[in-house]
């Protein structure tokens, strides 16, 4: 039986964060992690953001659940929806701002359905946000990424795959690796 090297967890994210900074090293940069519902998204932009630290660099991260509240008259099994106008207004359009413009990296609880206490956030001129969610290339966010990671823990969506700069498969979360084409 031959068994296949996994790398490990911490080389796939440091080459990743890399990679990101080698093209986008300089100015305010926003990432999306963008991914299946159990595909670990949230998770790996976490430690995606804690290896971009790693290299000194700043990172910063939101998740568009943190924007998204259920519609109004609907009960709590409805899925909440983003809204779109505040995720851009508080978060991505002060962030791309620079200099000492703050920004909000959470404005609302989905579970709680309710606001939260705005809490402002400032950084340096040179920054990473890296944002998780869930169809972060439909119409109306898709040109709002510099750079877009698809985190997958199976080969279902091939289209969305395809509107990424990197896919990780994400299925053993321990050893995620980079995907470049479907032979791998």
């Amino acid at each position: 039986m031959t068994t296949r090297w996994a790398p490990a967890k911490k080389d796939t994210l440091r080459e990743l964060a890399t990679e990101i900074l080698h093209n986008y090293g300089r100015g305010r940069v926003v990432v999306a992690v963008d991914g299946d519902g159990s595909s670990g998204r949230a998770a790996f932009a976490d430690d995606l953001a804690e290896a971009v630290r790693e290299t000194g660099h700043a990172a910063f991260r939101a998740s568009t659940a943190s924007f998204s509240k259920r519609a109004d008259g609907s009960g709590p099994e409805s899925d909440p929806e983003l809204d779109e106008s505040l995720f851009r207004r508080v978060l991505i359009e002060p962030f791309r701002l620079g200099g000492s413009t703050g920004w909000v990296e959470r404005a609302y609880d989905a579970a709680a359905d309710r606001p939260v206490e705005s809490a402002w956030v400032t950084g340096p001129a040179d920054a990473l946000l890296l944002v998780d969610g869930a169809q972060l290339s439909r119409p109306g966010l898709s040109g709002l990424w510099h750079y877009r990671v698809w985190v997958t823990d199976d080969d279902a969506r091939v289209d969305a795959r395809a509107k990424a700069s990197a896919v990780v498969d994400n299925s053993d979360p321990e050893h995620p690796r980079r995907r470049f084409d479907d032979a791998c």
